[in-house]
């Protein structure tokens, strides 16, 4: 389990809108095992190399169906960017397009964020609103013209994608940031359990890197 890592983090999920008042998500560097603190530690120096350069830096979360990890990953990331007043922007996409997948929705709800459905159909788009700031989202491919051409970090959330893509059109770079896929779980007892670690396993991992990035950037 996370524990409260200092008082920022608490007012932060407050911040967003009304944010989990009694089990509540925060950053512990002690949760976070010394080999994806490796890894985690190289996006980072990344993202100051890039932000030292001028304009911003962009990151598109990539998984197969972009339903559930790179759609966590985004809010996440575009949430915490706005929390350290970062100019990092946070897209998402996959190799197919499904949906977003409503326990994915679900759980990011339960975690704070305001979402609010934008149209029906078998791939609705959701706003999720934190702070004054707001982001939409729905499942699409990680070429869609909402995301960036050039220029970008492309994250790779999932094994299936980062073993089945190994050239990304218009990406600078890439990290194999792979996460457990909740799916697993999916109509099983332990289903909210599981999507809520996976949740603020990447909100603490993306916290780790922007809090790093904020620190040696500013």
């Amino acid at each position: 389990m996370l524990v409260p890592h200092n008082q920022d983090a608490v007012n932060f999920f407050k911040a967003v809108n009304k944010v989990l008042l009694n089990t509540i998500f925060t950053f512990s560097k002690s949760f976070i095992p010394e080999d994806r603190k490796t890894l985690l530690d190289g996006l980072a120096i990344y993202l100051v190399d890039k932000l030292k350069e001028g304009g911003e830096a962009k990151l598109n979360f990539i998984c197969t169906h972009n339903s559930r990890r790179s759609q966590l990953s985004q809010v996440w990331g575009q949430a915490l960017a706005d929390y350290f007043k970062l100019p990092i922007k946070s897209y998402s996409g996959g190799v197919e397009v499904t949906a977003f997948n409503p326990r994915a929705v679900a759980t990011l709800q339960e975690d704070g964020f305001e979402v609010k459905e934008n149209g029906l159909g078998n791939n609705p788009q959701y706003t999720f609103i934190f702070g004054e700031n707001q982001l939409v989202t729905f499942s699409k491919l990680y070429d869609d013209p909402v995301n960036p051409e050039s220029d970008f970090v492309a994250i790779m959330t999932c094994d299936h994608a980062d073993e089945n893509c190994p050239f990304i059109p218009g990406a600078v770079i890439r990290f194999p940031l792979r996460f457990e896929d909740p799916k697993a779980f999916d109509n099983t007892p332990l289903e909210s359990e599981k999507y809520l670690e996976r949740s603020r396993q990447i909100g603490a991992e993306l916290f780790y890197v922007f809090s790093s990035v904020a620190k040696n950037f500013q």
